[in-house]
């Protein structure tokens, strides 16, 4: 039962994928109950769900969402606890991922799977599961910078996990359609695509090319949880999330503890930082483009990298200072250096040409340059390229292990070179 006294049975199909009336369309919408609680001990281990009653208790959750949007869930953590959800999350991890603190691999975890899964469970019921902190480590960005990662614990990666399934299908029947990062059945083509072809089909004649600084670090875990408890009443599913976001960090043998951001590298910060745009932006967006514009507003989302497209330079300006006032209520900021305002479109290059300026600047989306180009047919065309920046990098990685492997049998050259 939720909140309301109602039913969780299915009533509503499920939510469709952004598909009719062609690419056009598809632009712009780019635009139960479980076992009584106790000690696990006293159930037999028989009494899992089967993979069948896993995806049907998903399947009622989903319809109940869809169904009714004010719908807060109380009596989702019985889900998340089941054998069978925690052995799926287990196997949905990578196997060669480095250990957290714990120190512990897929590898060994899975000796002992069935012991160690059911263990998980009965202290997850009985509320004596404790978060372990992140131990934190640094990979090289393109720009010769650090970018910080959090390894998350082993036994708390599979708990998000699961928590991120049934979770996901709450949020996927809310998210809005021009959000496509870190979400199923969403890739970054697809975001890429709909964003040329709401460029070419619609009357976009300015595009503001925005990224949030620092975004993971500068979420704001009371906001975060406020937004959260929207949607989530179960307490128990609020508490573990708090676990999680402030367990610490751990770096050089220090453990630190701050009331903002979301470690990157866990299984559920993802879904977090999803859920917090959603409401920052996401919504807002959605409200700004009906009551505001007046032309046409084009947005594509991936993460915290998003790109709209405007038909009035008035209207892009405005709608750049609006968003710059909402994102500091909720203590983000947009990155100076990363966030711009361009004229691009099938009208920029005679515009600019007719003000005697050059070429129509371009702009880089999930690891393309975008710039304004014309079909052997004369039409207008967005050109996608690799950005410049990564392919140097990747051909020098190959370079690299080429010289490295120069002296190996011609066959394992070329295999080498194929994965690559």
């Amino acid at each position: 039962m939720n909140e309301r006294g109602k039913s969780d049975s299915p009533i509503v199909p499920g939510k469709l994928p952004n598909k009719g009336r062609g690419a056009l369309r598809f632009a712009e919408e780019v635009e139960g109950r479980g076992l009584a609680e106790g000690n696990l001990f006293q159930q037999p281990r028989f009494r899992t769900q089967s993979r069948t009653d896993l995806q049907n208790a998903l399947r009622r959750i989903r319809q109940a969402a869809q169904k009714d949007r004010n719908l807060r869930f109380t009596a989702l953590w019985h889900h998340v606890y089941d054998v069978g959800r925690l052995r799926k999350a287990y196997y949905s991890l990578k196997r060669k991922a480095t250990p957290g603190v714990d120190g512990q691999t897929w590898q060994q975890y899975g000796e002992k799977l069935e012991d160690n899964l059911w263990d998980l469970s009965g202290r997850l019921q009985r509320g004596a599961y404790r978060a372990k902190p992140v131990k934190r480590t640094c990979i090289p960005k393109e720009d010769g910078r650090q970018r910080p990662i959090g390894v998350t614990a082993l036994e708390d990666k599979i708990v998000q996990r699961a928590v991120v399934e049934v979770l996901e299908a709450i949020y996927e029947t809310d998210f809005k359609g021009f959000s496509y990062g870190f979400r199923p059945k969403r890739s970054a083509h697809d975001a890429l695509d709909a964003l040329a072809v709401g460029i070419q089909w619609r009357k976009v004649n300015w595009v503001l090319d925005a990224d949030i600084r620092g975004y993971f670090d500068a979420i704001s875990n009371e906001w975060l949880v406020k937004f959260i408890k929207h949607r989530i009443a179960d307490r128990r599913v609020i508490r573990h999330i708090k676990k999680w976001l402030n367990a610490g960090v751990l770096e050089d043998g220090s453990r630190t503890y701050s009331e903002e951001g979301v470690p990157q590298g866990g299984s559920i910060s993802p879904l977090l930082a999803n859920v917090y745009l959603h409401y920052v932006l996401d919504l807002w967006v959605q409200r700004w483009r009906k009551r505001q514009a007046r032309g046409d507003v084009v947005v594509v989302r991936w993460a915290d990298d998003f790109v709209v497209g405007f038909q009035h330079r008035a209207e892009a300006e405005r709608f750049l200072a609006e968003l710059r006032e909402r994102f500091a209520k909720f203590g983000l900021e947009l990155h100076p250096d990363k966030t711009r305002l361009i004229e691009f479109g099938r009208f920029a290059e005679s515009n600019r040409r007719g003000r005697g300026g050059g070429k129509p600047e371009t702009f880089d989306f999930l690891g393309f340059t975008h710039s304004c180009a014309k079909t052997r047919a004369g039409k207008f065309t967005v050109l996608r390229q690799t950005m410049r920046k990564r392919l140097r990098t990747k051909l020098s990685e190959v370079k690299a292990e080429l010289r490295r492997r120069m002296h190996d049998p011609v066959p394992e050259q070329g295999n080498e070179s194929n994965k690559a």
